[in-house]
């Protein structure tokens, strides 16, 4: 089953949602943001996606630049702050199976479908 982490705020996730909708495949949609992930949860996402923590921040984000940004963070601590604020994890992410992507460009859902 295809999973999409999204936020129905951010159009990057919209285009993302729409574009398994065009494609026709039976997708799940978790809202991130309403039920937060575990710690876990995102460190599983990160090794299917094959990146370092540190690459799924969305580094923009206030909340990042106020309270983390130019500081010395293990990759725990990364994937900490974004249990705390799921508004750092970078969107769209679309799961199936052992893969995941970063849904920048929409066209990298092509690689896991």
């Amino acid at each position: 089953m295809i999973k999409i982490y999204h936020n129905p705020r951010c159009s990057k996730s919209r285009q993302a949602l729409a574009f398994l909708e065009e494609a026709k495949v039976d997708f799940e949609i978790i809202k991130h943001l309403d039920s937060p992930l575990t710690s876990s949860d995102l460190k599983k996402l990160i090794n299917k996606i094959g990146i370092k923590p540190l690459e799924l921040i969305r580094k923009n984000e206030a909340i990042w630049k106020e309270n983390f940004k130019g500081k010395t963070l293990t990759d725990d601590q990364i994937v900490e702050a974004m249990v705390l604020y799921p508004k750092l994890i970078e969107r769209a992410i679309v799961e199936k199976g052992e893969k995941a992507v970063i849904a920048r460009p929409i066209e990298t859902i092509k690689t896991i479908l």
